[in-house]
């Protein structure tokens, strides 16, 4: 792969999944990221499975390796004046400082952007957060539940009325994840710009504006037609018979989205060995597909009912139009797609044990980035440390004070 952020310094003081998932991917694509931990404890996702909201595997943190890959730890306490200290000659020596805190608590800490700058003027100062820099709600913390999930639209976009209820995402961090990739995109922006015209600039990536451009279509449908974006009963949205999901006789899903029903619609009847259908005047073409879209319905979703997946995966494999298997994690991690680009990646934790992660979504140079393992808690400590030329002795008053891990 082409390590297109080598060269790239990065700074963070960030935890759980949105930012800190944004630095990891950079570091997938050659970006050193040194990454400041709360003296104590670490990162708050460390002890996540002390919350009682997941049931996380005991041998590897797998969510902490997603967001925390190929960095550098050094735990610090930037309550004091001397870890400020370290902290402000490492943004000295970095091209990006990365934080997710709120307005209020980077005046706080005294980490807002007027102040790293006063240590390195050619620092780009990136913030995530929930709702936004700026209105009412610029200084509440959020998560992407919240933010992205529901305050952006999405939850109540796939609430169905007959569930009685609004759906949760679908993932752990999924709107974090997303987000992450968008804050990405903006630091590479930003560095692009910066060596352009040499101009510093801030970026700012909110868990709301991404839910919102995420939903951007639906978005603009809603506001052209005053109507909000929501799913009718049954989820059977428009009128086309070939842009649904039907049932295998072993339980599992096809999803068709041939949006020229009338072009796919012959050639899905060979398939189907359903020749009679092809002359069907109910049939004809797209209009009369449109027409006639539920007896269509019935039609595939008995057809489809008589062959398990497999058989369908094989009798499907010429036809022309546009159609996939709906399958599981489990299932995607396997598809020869997935195997063939190297979409999942394998990894060792510190311990050498295997576990697997999602790879960047990005490429370059023609292959997939090898994400190398999150880092143990101020794992780097010393190193960092002495690389700003701190001697063993006061780096070990620093450790008795707490100051640094």
């Amino acid at each position: 792969m082409t390590a297109v952020m080598e060269g790239v310094r990065i700074l963070e003081v960030a935890e759980h999944t949105f930012v800190p998932a944004a630095s990891a991917l950079l570091a997938d694509w050659g970006a050193e990221v040194i990454k400041i931990e709360h003296v104590e404890r670490g990162d708050a996702m460390r002890g996540l499975a002390s919350t009682g909201v997941l049931d996380l595997p005991s041998d590897v943190h797998v969510l902490l390796e997603h967001s925390n890959r190929g960095k550098k730890s050094l735990g610090l306490d930037l309550t004091t004046d001397e870890g400020l200290d370290i902290l402000y000659r490492l943004a000295a020596t970095c091209d990006v400082f990365l934080t997710n805190k709120l307005p209020r608590v980077r005046q706080k800490l005294r980490i807002d952007t007027d102040t790293i700058r006063a240590h390195n003027p050619n620092i780009i100062y990136v913030r995530g957060t929930g709702q936004g820099e700026r209105g009412p709600d610029a200084d509440k913390g959020s998560y992407d539940a919240l933010a992205f999930w529901n305050r952006a639209g999405m939850g109540m976009a796939v609430a169905r009325p007959e569930y009685g209820h609004v759906p949760t995402p679908p993932a752990p961090g999924y709107g974090d994840s997303i987000g992450a990739m968008t804050i990405a995109g903006g630091i590479m922006g930003a560095l692009f710009h910066r060596e352009r015209t040499g101009e510093v600039t801030t970026v700012d990536v909110s868990l709301l504006g991404t839910g919102i451009w995420a939903m951007g279509q639906a978005m603009a449908m809603s506001m052209a037609l005053g109507t909000p974006w929501v799913q009718i009963p049954g989820g059977r949205n428009g009128t086309n018979p070939l842009a649904r999901n039907y049932r295998t006789k072993d339980g599992h899903w096809l999803a068709l989205t041939c949006l020229q029903a009338g072009k796919y619609w012959p050639p899905l009847c060979e398939v189907l060995e359903r020749a009679d259908l092809v002359t069907d005047p109910r049939f004809a073409d797209h209009a009369s597909l449109n027409r006639n879209c539920d007896e269509a319905v019935e039609i595939l979703g008995a057809a489809f009912a008589e062959r398990t997946v497999a058989e369908w995966r094989a009798l499907l494999a010429d036809f022309t139009g546009q159609w996939t298997v709906i399958q599981d994690t489990l299932e995607v991690a396997e598809d020869p797609q997935t195997v063939a680009n190297g979409y999942v990646q394998e990894c060792h934790t510190a311990a050498g044990t295997p576990f697997r992660l999602a790879a960047a979504p990005v490429q370059f140079g023609d292959e997939p980035a090898a994400p190398k393992r999150a880092p143990e808690f101020n794992e780097h400590g010393d190193a960092i440390l002495g690389d700003l030329g701190l001697g063993w002795d006061t780096v070990v008053d620093l450790k008795v004070r707490g100051i640094v891990a």
